[in-house]
């Protein structure tokens, strides 16, 4: 809905297709297409286990797509044989781990994604580093070109976790191979015990992005070699150094400060030693 607000009514072609497991959530989902008068026909959304019984086969590949998966659900993985030949998952050579299906999901929306398209998940931050299958499937994803950018985003922002989630970008037609990296955990504001994107920091976030630009304690452009280099960790940590915000101390002033406490204690102790003997001289 949010994209047809940017792009325009018009800009939508074909319409919105989605997929969910959830039946609730998918019928709140049809629900909200008819109250944004989206007509019957201008979407399909279908409930189904997206990993194991992926719609939309038939569909032209999207140029747009936006997906939040559950974090680090289990899956059938390696026990099921089939899906080392599906065509979704087996160009990265490995499946994601059973107990971790989230690199499953972005493999799911690669694939679905067009050549000219843009896909922006939202990740549980332990995929951009973990080891494994993880790091291989990164692997694949960083040599063949398709991550664009990672933003971190503020923790307490979702409904539900306060971990400090991220957004990983990707598309099929980039013209260069570097990957930019955005550290947007204080592009916030603090709503009771939740943190909140406000529209100025999220025109901040989209303007670097589009700009593709370093930003000193921001933003990094990291190229092949680095990221590679890096053994594939796409952690935003890793690249965007976070700014130096402990007060900055004057050592040679502190240093002079010490002296005169000691000082100024020496003095106050030979003043005491003083009362004591005059007291014990009249004891």
């Amino acid at each position: 809905m949010k994209a047809e607000k940017i792009l325009g009514k018009d800009a939508i072609r074909n319409g919105f297709y989605g997929q969910e497991i959830n039946i609730t959530t998918y019928n709140l989902c049809r629900i909200n297409m008819f109250l944004h008068d989206v007509g019957f026909d201008k979407f399909n959304i279908a409930c189904e286990d997206t990993l194991i019984s992926p719609q939309h086969w038939d569909d032209e590949p999207f140029e747009l797509i936006v997906s939040n998966p559950p974090y680090s659900i289990k899956w059938a993985g390696d026990e099921n044989p089939l899906l080392i030949n599906d065509p979704r998952f087996a160009p990265a050579g490995v499946l994601a781990p059973k107990s971790k299906a989230d690199m499953a999901f972005i493999m799911h929306s690669l694939s679905w994604l067009a050549s000219n398209g843009t896909a922006a998940i939202v990740c549980f931050p332990g995929i951009m580093y973990r080891g494994g299958a993880e790091q291989k499937i990164r692997k694949y994803l960083i040599d063949n070109n398709y991550v664009d950018c990672v933003i971190q985003l503020p923790s307490n922002l979702f409904f539900g976790t306060s971990i400090a989630t991220c957004i990983m970008v990707m598309k099929k037609n980039k013209p260069d191979n570097k990957t930019l990296f955005i550290d947007a955990t204080s592009e916030c504001v603090k709503v009771t015990n939740n943190n909140k994107l406000m529209p100025e920091n999220i025109d901040r976030i989209v303007d670097v992005f589009a700009k593709r630009e370093e930003v000193e304690h921001f933003a990094h452009l990291a190229s092949y070699e680095e990221v590679s280099g890096n053994d594939y960790n796409l952690s935003v940590s890793t690249y965007v150094e976070a700014e130096d915000t402990r007060e900055k101390i004057d050592i040679v002033k502190l240093n002079a400060e010490i002296k005169e406490i000691v000082a100024r204690e020496q003095m106050l102790r030979d003043e005491i030693d003083k009362i004591i003997a005059e007291i014990e001289v009249g004891a």
